[in-house]
């Protein structure tokens, strides 16, 4: 965010009765939701002249007046780290994430992060975003693979932070999970908060916030099955905790189950595969300036893909001699 005067915006009739940050985010240069709330905390907004909470419902006709602060100096490193570009514009930058690689910089990891390989790519990002994650739209979890978007202006950065708010991004994602599941498709609708013994785990909880997954069966083997994921919600760990309820978890999640004795005569790359079977093939969403419908894609990984040929092999070893 970058300093400029005083932005003042008249909350419109739909956006009457809605909290603040949410109000906040609409405004151009505010990016995130977060950001939103953080300029709220930090007193840079006033609600007809006066400070309010970030959960203040703002009725309509307010006058809601925003103060961007200047950006805080970087302390980030850029780094010559490689990076499988999927698609680049003036707007927008789109990789393809490799597993065991963070997003951004974090506590014990400040480096080697797609925030450091992305500001040496593509220079300074100051003002889009968090000083500490400037240009992250959305996050994958360390050994997750797969499509990240990167905006490369603040007002990509809102617009595609808005889209993933209103639930106007369709994501896809591909696992490959332990056992055979029966069905052919089907809903997981259970609700996602903090595991109240384990800090650092995401559970299905009663009082949890709504999460949905959409899964459906691309193709079974013995003792394992890929499965085709469309989150409709994006809660941390979503889908490997919805997986792990299904009694299906993730093959390689050695957090949330993943890490079970296969059956007898599946391939040993099921029992030892080194992280997560987790994906993102594919993020379809409208262009953050023109708004046109753009779709980026992203390869089976190579260590999934040699997982699935695996179990293939081991698949066709088991079928009855002569059998199709």
């Amino acid at each position: 965010m970058s300093a400029t005067a005083p932005i003042v915006v008249v909350v419109p009739p739909a956006l009457g009765g809605v909290r603040l940050d949410r109000v906040v985010a609409t405004v151009p240069g505010v990016g995130t939701r977060s950001q939103a709330k953080q300029l709220v905390d930090g007193g840079h907004v006033r609600v007809d002249g006066v400070l309010r909470k970030a959960s203040h419902a703002v009725p309509a006709g307010a006058r809601v007046v925003v103060t961007l602060p200047p950006p805080v100096p970087s302390t980030l490193v850029p780094e010559a780290l490689p990076l499988t570009v999927l698609f680049e514009d003036a707007d927008l930058l789109a990789i393809d994430k490799p597993p065991g690689m963070v997003v951004h910089p974090a506590p014990g990891a400040r480096t080697g992060t797609v925030v450091n390989a992305v500001l040496h790519r593509l220079g300074e990002l100051a003002g889009v975003g968090a000083a500490d994650r400037p240009g992250i739209v959305h996050r994958l979890d360390k050994d997750t693979s797969g499509v990240l978007l990167v905006a490369r202006t603040s007002a990509a950065l809102a617009a595609l932070g808005r889209q993933f708010r209103d639930r106007s991004v369709h994501k896809t994602y591909v696992a490959v999970v332990h056992g055979r599941v029966a069905r052919a498709s089907g809903v997981v609708d259970r609700p996602i908060g903090r595991d109240p013994r384990e800090r650092k785990r995401m559970s299905v909880r009663g009082g949890g916030r709504a999460a949905v997954t959409r899964w459906s069966v691309t193709e079974r083997f013995p003792g394992a099955t890929l499965l085709t994921l469309h989150p409709e919600t994006g809660r941390t760990h979503q889908l490997r905790v919805h997986l792990a309820a299904l009694g299906h978890p993730i093959v390689g999640d050695a957090v949330y189950g993943g890490r079970r004795r296969p059956p007898a005569g599946t391939p040993p790359l099921l029992a030892t595969f080194p992280r997560q079977a987790l994906h993102a093939a594919e993020v379809a969403f409208a262009h953050p300036r023109t708004g046109v419908p753009t779709t980026i894609r992203a390869p089976i990984p190579a260590d999934i893909g040699e997982l699935l040929d695996a179990l293939r092999n081991a698949a066709g070893a088991r079928k009855p001699s002569g059998s199709a």
